[in-house]
């Protein structure tokens, strides 16, 4: 199964990443933690990635296209993979593509998580974090317990201004790679609204059962 994962902020892809990795026996990729490994030992892309960031740019999509190339081509990929986080734009979305067909990979699917923002941003806002205990907890959908109330932290990132900064951000840049990839015939809508574990099994019915990729 090689898919990728694409949703607002908050729709509960990581949630539903862990219910992929684990049922197809593939390895989670994400963007961000393939970057700062490529970084952390030395490859050749990992310099190229580290050199921009430190000069405070953006890391270039070829460099990011080059470590996603890499990464799956390791065996643990031999089943397939899940990326998440990449691609962010159409542009992106078009890059790769020339590059996995060069490659002689096909995506088995794109799965797209809908939620509304106005569910988003409830979700969102909602989350507090108790820094003793690591555990996260949201004020309606998991209350925490009554003697962590009062140490709870609400990080800056859920406050409502930051998420809607996020969710614009994805409705101007990340929104447009879902018509090219339905144009493919690769796109897999999920309806993101509901308790988790009614979101996988809408999951499950729009990507089959557990098989080895081919």
């Amino acid at each position: 199964m090689r898919t990728i994962l694409i949703g607002p902020p908050g729709a509960g892809k990581g949630t539903q990443a862990q219910y992929i990795v684990s049922t197809h026996g593939i390895p989670h990729i994400s963007s961000g933690d393939m970057l700062r490994e490529a970084v952390r030992n030395g490859t050749e892309l990992g310099k190229k990635a580290d050199a921009a960031m430190k000069r405070g740019d953006l890391v270039p999509d070829d460099v990011v296209i080059g470590m996603v190339i890499e990464r799956i081509q390791r065996p643990d990929c031999a089943r397939g993979f899940l990326l998440d986080g990449f691609p962010r734009t159409r542009p992106q979305a078009e890059a790769l593509d020339v590059a996995l067909a060069a490659a002689g990979v096909a995506l088995d699917a794109v799965v797209l998580f809908e939620v509304p923002d106005s569910l988003i941003v409830e979700r969102v806002t909602g989350r507090r974090s108790d820094p003793d205990t690591g555990a996260i907890y949201h004020l309606k959908f998991n209350p925490p317990p009554p003697d962590a109330v009062a140490r709870l932290v609400h990080r800056s990132d859920d406050f409502e201004a930051a998420v809607t900064a996020r969710l614009d951000k994805y409705h101007r840049e990340t929104a447009p790679i879902v018509p090219f990839y339905e144009a493919k015939g690769l796109l897999k809508r999920v309806d993101g609204v509901g308790a988790p574990d009614e979101v996988t099994a809408r999951l499950l019915a729009v990507l089959g059962p557990a098989r080895a990729a081919g």
